[in-house]
C-alpha cells in the first residue's frame, strides 16, 4: 500500500494559500481534494457539507457555523450550502490581511465557481484538481506501462491500493455519482437513461459533439442531451475541447469535441477489462487520445505552456493545438508504438497553414519509449513528454 503520492499541483496550492484569504479547490469526487488539503494544511479544522447535518446548519445559520468552525477552517463539498458565501465574504473582509484562512473544495464545479465569482471574487485563488498525472502514477508504481495506467485508471485510491479492482471500483464509483450528485440535479426517473447516456458519451469520446447523435442514440430531446451534457461538465466527469478558430481560415468547424475526464472510467464504460481487450477494441485508437488528452489538460494547468484546443477544417485534423502568444504546437495521439513519416504527413502539412515560424513543435504522442524524427519537424515522442 502506498501511503502517500505527492501531488504536483501541491506547490502551486500552498503558493495562493500565502497569497489569498481562501482557496477553493474544485474537480470530480475521488480526484483526492480532501485527502490533499488536509495534508497540505493539518493546522486547519476540518468540516464536510457531505454530511446533511453540517449542510443545513451552514445552509440556514451560517453565523453560528462559522463561529462554531472557527478560521483557518477547511469546508469541504462547500457547494452544498449556497447560503455560506455571503458569510464568509463578511468573515474574510473581518481579517482580509490574513491569508489561508479558508481552504474550500467542491465536486460542482459550475455551480461552486458561480458562487465564488458572485460573493468571493478577487478573495480567492482557485485549483482545479483531475486524477493522477502519468508521472504522479510512475512514482507510485514505477514499472507500469501507460497503458496499464490508463486502463486502472487515474483516481488516487487505485494506485494507493493495489489489490482493489479498478473495474469494480469504476462500476460502485459510476453507481455512487448517480445516486448522490445526480438526485439533486435531475429527477430519480431519468437516473436510468442517464447512465445509458454516459455510456454513449464514452462511445464518442475523442470525437466531434453531435448532441442531435445523442439524443437520438438515447431516445430523449435534444435540449436534455444538452442539459445532461452540462451536468457530465460540471461534476467533472467530461470535458469539451474548443477548436482553435481564426478569421484567418475560414473553413475551421466551430463544434468542440467530447472527451471523458478519466481513462478508467472510459475504459469501464467501454467495457475494456485488460490489455488484451484494449489491443483488440476498435476503440483502442480514441481510448488513448483521451487519455493524451488527459494528460494534457494537468500539464497545461501546472505551466504557462499555453491554452489547449484542437483543429479541424474541410480537410485535415491534428488532436491537439496549444497554443500562446502567437507560438503554437501540433499535436497528434497515435496509439502505433513505431509511428513513422507517413503518420506525420498531416501535422506537417497543416503547418502550412499557419504564418512561418509560428509553429515551435510538432508532435506525435505514442506509446514508444524514447523520442525520435518522423519528419523534417516532427517527432514522435513517449507520453511523458507530451
Amino acid at each position: 500500500m502506498v501511503e502517500w503520492i505527492e501531488r504536483e499541483c501541491a506547490e502551486q496550492l500552498r503558493g495562493l494559500a500565502i497569497q489569498r484569504p481562501a482557496v477553493v479547490v474544485t474537480g470530480a469526487r475521488q480526484t483526492g481534494k480532501t485527502a490533499l488539503v488536509r495534508h497540505l494544511f493539518p493546522d486547519h479544522t476540518y468540516v464536510s457539507l457531505d454530511l446533511p447535518t453540517e449542510a443545513e446548519q451552514a445552509e440556514r445559520d451560517p453565523r453560528s457555523f462559522l463561529e462554531r468552525h472557527q478560521a483557518p477552517v477547511i469546508i469541504d463539498e462547500v457547494q452544498y450550502a449556497p447560503g455560506l458565501f455571503r458569510h464568509l465574504k463578511t468573515a474574510i473582509d473581518t481579517h482580509r490581511e490574513q491569508n489561508g484562512r479558508f481552504i474550500l473544495t467542491g465536486s460542482q464545479k459550475f455551480a461552486l465557481m458561480k458562487a465564488v465569482s458572485d460573493s468571493l471574487a478577487g478573495r480567492v485563488g482557485t485549483v482545479e484538481l483531475e486524477g493522477l498525472s502519468w508521472s504522479e502514477i510512475r512514482s507510485a508504481s514505477s514499472g507500469v506501462t501507460p497503458e496499464a495506467a490508463a486502463l486502472r485508471g487515474a483516481l488516487p485510491e487505485l494506485w494507493q491500493k493495489p489489490d482493489l479492482d479498478s473495474y469494480g471500483y469504476y462500476r460502485d464509483y459510476l453507481a455512487t455519482y448517480l445516486e448522490r450528485d445526480l438526485r439533486n440535479q435531475l429527477e430519480v426517473g431519468s437516473l436510468r437513461d442517464f447512465e445509458r447516456f454516459i455510456r454513449a458519451c464514452a462511445l464518442r469520446s475523442g470525437a466531434l459533439l453531435n448532441k442531435a447523435d445523442l439524443a437520438r442514440d438515447v431516445g430523449i430531446a435534444q435540449s436534455t442531451a444538452g442539459a445532461w451534457l452540462s451536468v457530465l461538465q460540471a461534476s467533472n466527469q467530461l470535458m469539451l475541447l474548443e477548436p482553435w478558430f481564426s478569421n484567418r481560415t475560414k473553413s475551421l468547424v466551430k463544434t468542440p469535441k467530447l472527451y471523458l475526464s478519466d481513462p478508467g472510467m472510459l475504459a469501464f464504460l467501454l467495457g475494456i477489462r485488460n490489455r488484451d481487450d484494449l489491443r483488440q477494441s476498435p476503440h483502442a485508437g480514441p481510448f488513448w487520445e483521451t487519455w493524451v488528452c488527459a494528460e494534457l489538460r494537468k500539464k497545461l494547468r501546472l505551466s504557462e505552456r499555453g491554452d489547449l484546443y484542437f483543429w479541424r477544417d474541410r480537410n485535415r485534423e491534428v488532436d491537439f493545438l496549444i497554443h500562446r502568444a502567437g507560438r503554437f504546437e501540433f499535436l497528434d495521439a497515435k496509439w502505433s508504438e513505431q509511428p513513422d513519416a507517413g503518420d506525420a504527413a498531416n501535422l506537417e502539412r497543416t503547418a502550412q497553414e499557419l504564418p512561418r515560424g509560428s509553429v515551435v513543435r510538432s508532435a506525435l504522442i505514442c506509446r514508444t519509449l524514447h523520442a525520435y524524427p518522423v519528419g523534417p519537424r516532427s517527432q514522435a515522442v513517449p507520453l511523458g513528454e507530451a
